[in-house]
């Protein structure tokens, strides 16, 4: 990586011109693969706040120029509601292990086959346990798509910005509304311009009508919409997605869609200014975030997903309430033939995220000694994440997520051969799923209805982002994510 501002300055000198806060884009197709992956390298890992901003700074730059900023896929879904667009499920990716590598496979796959209808995501807890804060994880996917020359919009998404509900029913309750607060400010600075608004912890299930269950939910995800009108940049309109019940939990049903929607409708219209309202609705069908474990350690295949409950809480999300439709949870596990049923049914995104993390964990060529280093530290550092009946196999299953973080560097560090081989194999994956969700071809589609806006990229901003660290209980969050 490089080890100063000057140095790289002088690395980008045949594409842009750095000068103090200012940088000139001169010939961003002078740039070269390495320069790229040392500008990745040194925004994950500089030596100081000022080197990663800055490293960080220049990425954003250098990729706006090529045609690839943060986008909103607000306009997509509400063409999507409107019967404009459809026939496809848009993947949603959260990207853990190896992240440049694993977003550099995304790309590639993405661009052979001319799609443009994917997101990339995080989850709050993911934030902690991969040590990656949306500044950070934000400039990687960018670096990820000028490596791999790709042009056009980039969705990057905040994956279950969730509230806990251990600490909403207790004196902590206004500490963590501000800390939600203050991650949707964090993560709209970085470029996600796409929220996921996780209040569902807080249903009800003991109420006696499904609008007392949803009261809470449906309140807080107004609050939160309202919070990101308030400071999503202007000419952006960020796609906000909410969730009828937590994923893992009761499948889900037409009157709770309704309960929600008309209750969160009523409630937004409360807080004035006709402000825009949801693109998506979460819905629970059957699966779990990280799938449901034998005890061996393998992952279930026969997961009855609820298929006809999906088509219709997504035929009724769009004809009522004009939205792109329902989104399905905890889904890369599932078995190779299930997902091109997602088009079918009318879901409009899809979350993937575990079955990627395996793949690198269980790859031939993954180093066995940094694996059970790995495993070894999980030993001391995870015990929270077994349960009394977890088998070992189980137990580290579950908790292997958490070891990815602490060895970030060793995995961005592998041997390039290990590297290669694991991408590829991503990559084949990732392809596989965008034909079967029916993505291929539409980049086409993506340019008709999302427009991109210029948004300010300041070195300042990077700077100060590059500053934040990971807290101890962003760390112990737990993990919900798919």
């Amino acid at each position: 990586m490089y080890e100063s501002i000057k140095e790289m300055s002088e690395a980008v000198i045949a594409a842009a011109t750095v000068n103090g806060d200012q940088l000139t884009v001169t010939n961003v197709a002078a740039l070269t693969p390495e320069v790229v992956d040392r500008l990745a390298w040194t925004a994950a890992f500089g030596a100081t706040t000022d080197i990663k901003g800055t490293a960080r700074w220049i990425i954003r730059s250098l990729a706006a120029a090529k045609g690839i900023r943060p986008a909103s896929i607000h306009d997509l879904y509400m063409a999507m509601g409107q019967g404009k667009a459809g026939g496809f499920t848009v993947p949603a990716i959260n990207v853990r292990a190896m992240a440049y590598d694993t977003a550099r496979a995304v790309i590639r796959a993405a661009k052979a086959l001319d799609a443009g209808a994917f997101i990339f995501e995080i989850a709050r807890s993911e934030i902690g346990y991969t040590e990656q804060r949306p500044h950070e994880y934000a400039a990687i996917l960018l670096a990820a798509a000028l490596r791999e020359g790709y042009a056009g919009p980039l969705f990057i998404q905040g994956d279950h910005v969730q509230t806990n509900a251990k600490k909403y029913n207790s004196p902590e309750r206004e500490k963590e509304l501000e800390t939600l607060r203050a991650l949707i400010r964090e993560e709209i600075a970085a470029g996600f311009y796409n929220i996921d608004i996780d209040t569902s912890t807080l249903v009800d299930l003991d109420k006696p009508t499904l609008d007392e269950q949803q009261e809470v939910n449906v309140t807080l995800a107004a609050d939160f919409a309202a919070f990101i009108r308030s400071v999503e940049p202007e000419g952006v309109t960020v796609s906000v997605g909410g969730e009828i019940g937590e994923v893992g939990g009761k499948n889900s049903d037409v009157h709770e869609l309704h309960a929600y929607m008309k209750g969160f409708n009523r409630k937004l219209a409360e807080r004035g200014g006709n402000l825009v309202g949801l693109s998506k609705i979460s819905v629970q069908t059957g699966t779990a975030h990280g799938g449901f474990i034998n005890a061996d350690g393998t992952v279930r295949k026969d997961v009855a997903i609820d298929l006809t409950t999906l088509d219709e809480l997504s035929r009724v999300s769009r004809s009522d309430y004009g939205l792109g439709g329902a989104v399905q949870h905890g889904a890369s596990t599932l078995p190779p033939d299930a997902f091109d049923a997602f088009p079918r049914v009318g879901a409009c995104e899809i979350h993937l995220a575990t079955d990627f993390q395996n793949m690198v964990y269980d790859h031939p060529q993954f180093p066995a000694a940094l694996k059970a280093e790995m495993y070894a530290w999980l030993q001391e550092n995870a015990k929270e994440e077994r349960k009394a009946k977890d088998t070992e196999e189980q137990f580290i299953y579950k908790a292997r997520k958490k070891a990815i973080g602490p060895f970030k560097r060793q995995l961005w560090s592998m041997d390039a051969a290990n590297r290669a081989a694991i991408g590829a194999a991503l990559e084949e994956r990732f392809s596989f799923l965008m034909k079967q969700l029916k993505i291929n071809n539409t980049a086409g589609t993506v340019a008709q209805f999302v427009t991109v806006p210029p948004v300010s990229i300041s070195r300042a901003a990077e700077v100060a982002a590059a500053g934040g660290v990971i807290t101890a209980s962003e760390r112990k969050a737990e993990g919900l994510s798919d």
